[in-house]
């Protein structure tokens, strides 16, 4: 069991990974169609995805955060 302050990372690590997951599905899903090699195009484009969606979902979580915030209210997340 990881300690509590490992919690905001955790979730961007999951959250990145399956959203790169879904969205790098459909693109080369459309971009090359049911072929052959899909896995092996999309396992690609992927972890290409995931290495660039968990980084930007660690910087701007924070500024998502205040924006959902201040459209709620702050007593909106507690």
């Amino acid at each position: 069991m990881l300690p509590a302050r490992y919690a905001p990372i955790l979730f961007g690590l999951i959250l990145s990974g399956l959203m790169s997951l879904l969205v790098s599905a459909i693109s080369t899903l459309r971009a090359v169609g049911p072929k052959a090699d899909f896995l092996d195009l999309w396992v690609g484009a992927w972890l290409t995805a995931w290495l660039i969606a968990f980084p930007v979902v660690l910087l701007v979580a924070p500024l998502t955060r205040r924006v959902a915030q201040h459209l709620v209210g702050k007593s909106g997340l507690d």
